[in-house]
């Protein structure tokens, strides 16, 4: 059974999350997608303050035994809360929340639940620190649903100016995560996809195939810079900002003959 627990957690990669964001952004909603973008963001953030704050153990810390060396690769950093949990409950639960149809609570519902079963299953993480994710996950998936973030030029271009002020002046060997969650947080907030989604299935089929090899290439792209150079706070914040860039507006401006300019 572990290979299928194994299989499910790995619904929890941050891969899969780009894919799901992706997709949902371009095909079926571009400003309810840069709303959630933000809202995974802030979940991403606020998943890494509280787990690097609090500093506790997974299972298998004081007992080696406890979990297989396969199940240990997708546990990094401490245990409470899991963050599996949480960035599954935030982009599934805002995605259905958004969405409103039965068929998106009951497949979200149930990737919620498997992933956050999977956590304990591979006995990487506490019943306490999946709870706790679920929790928080609830909350910012609410967000996803209800935030509006402002339009205003001095806010779109403040906020963001901000982010990767403080990406800069990280401390050196500051957890990875802070980077990656404000570079997020600056490209989600600083966006404005106005594009419409394509609607015959030809278009959608192109759209979702294209812009994935595109998304893809730039973030495998990035990735091969020197391992010195991304564990800069600003450089891992930066490469997720474009990602982002990339992807909500970058795509829509390449493929815009599926994807025109909405009004």
């Amino acid at each position: 059974m572990e290979a299928f627990w194994l299989a499910v957690t790995n619904l929890g990669r941050d891969e899969v999350f780009i894919v799901a964001l992706a997709l949902y952004t371009w095909l079926v909603s571009p400003r309810g997608g840069r709303n959630l973008g933000v809202a995974f963001a802030l979940s991403y953030l606020v998943n890494t303050a509280l787990k690097f704050g609090f500093d506790l153990p997974r299972p298998f810390t004081n007992d080696p035994a406890a979990a297989s060396a396969a199940a240990k690769a997708t546990a990094g950093g401490p245990g409470l809360p899991s963050g599996h949990t949480q960035m599954a409950a935030t982009l599934w639960g805002g995605i259905a929340l958004q969405v409103q149809r039965p068929g998106m609570w009951l497949a979200a519902g149930l990737l919620i639940a498997l992933i956050s079963y999977s956590r304990l299953a591979l006995n990487v993480h506490y019943p306490s620190d999946v709870v706790v994710g679920l929790l928080l996950g609830g909350v910012f998936a609410l967000m996803a649903a209800r935030i509006h973030v402002p339009d205003e030029n001095a806010v779109r271009w403040g906020v963001p100016a901000l982010l990767l002020l403080v990406a800069a002046f990280l401390p050196t060997g500051t957890p990875r995560e802070y980077g990656t969650a404000l570079g997020l947080l600056a490209g989600f907030w600083f966006v404005r996809p106005t594009f419409t989604p394509p609607r015959d299935v030809a278009g959608r089929l192109i759209v979702a195939v294209l812009g994935l090899v595109l998304v893809f290439a730039v973030f495998f792209g990035l990735g091969v810079l020197p391992q010195s150079v991304k564990d800069i706070g600003l450089v891992r914040a930066l490469r997720y900002a474009v990602l982002v860039w990339v992807a909500a507006e970058g795509v829509p401006l390449v493929l815009r003959h599926w994807m025109p300019r909405g009004v």
